[in-house]
């Protein structure tokens, strides 16, 4: 199943969850790709220049798509996508990643788009991220960065999700702060009140999707290897 990953805010783990999906679906055989639409804020990898994002999900996925593919939109600048966009004469087109979507859906049996930042994001002067989504035809997997104030975002993020008009089909309790000593019973406040299913709790550790990891997300992982027309 195809689908877009979301997240309550910058730095809640999106992109380590999508990495950790990543390797799992392609340990079971499956031809997985990631796309990254639109990113911003380069990093240095020998004589490359790449978004950190979009060079982590090259070395987690089966499927490796052409760069112009895989990341239609790169931008210099770390912030959001139509304030880089705009310091490079530039403009975000959803007809652009949707070309981009369909090719990457003809080389792999399935396409985990990442998002940008949080949920409620322009890309451009007169949409909104949530335009991307709903034109894509994407259903959403929302990564819940569990910290003090994590209990607001996840909850106006999943609002949000809905009143968009985009389909919430689970969520991922990533624990982001180690020193939180509330983590499980803000995990627990929200299950009964975010309309989707909790499809794995990710406690603190290090930055690499290992067999743990792996396990904890075996729920999404069932959910996302169903075959794209199921």
């Amino acid at each position: 199943m195809d689908c877009f990953i979301t997240a309550t805010d910058t730095g809640a783990g999106k992109t380590y969850v999508t990495c950790a999906l990543l390797k799992a679906l392609s340990n079971l055989g499956i031809g997985i790709a990631a796309l990254k639409p639109i990113a911003a804020g380069f990093e240095s990898y020998g004589t490359e220049r790449i978004n950190e994002d979009v060079y982590r999900h090259r070395a987690s996925a089966s499927v490796q798509l052409d760069p112009a593919i895989a990341n239609p939109y790169a931008f210099e600048a770390p912030t959001a996508p139509h304030l880089a966009a705009a310091l490079e004469g530039r403009k975000v087109e959803l007809s652009v990643i949707e070309h981009a979507f369909e090719r990457a859906k003809l080389a792999a049996d399935i396409v985990i788009v990442e998002g940008v930042g949080g949920w409620c994001l322009p890309i451009n002067p007169e949409q909104m991220q949530a335009d991307l989504v709903r034109h894509l035809r994407l259903p959403v997997v929302m990564v819940a960065g569990i910290r003090l104030g994590g209990l607001n975002h996840s909850l106006l993020t999943a609002r949000a999700i809905e009143a968009d008009g985009c389909e919430l089909i689970g969520w991922v309790a990533n624990i982001v702060d180690p020193t939180y000593a509330y983590a499980e019973q803000t995990i627990d406040s929200l299950l009964p009140r975010i309309p989707a299913p909790l499809l794995g709790r990710l406690t603190w550790g290090p930055e690499e999707a290992n067999r743990a990891t792996y396990n904890a997300l075996a729920d999404a992982t069932a959910t996302l290897s169903r075959p794209r027309n199921a």
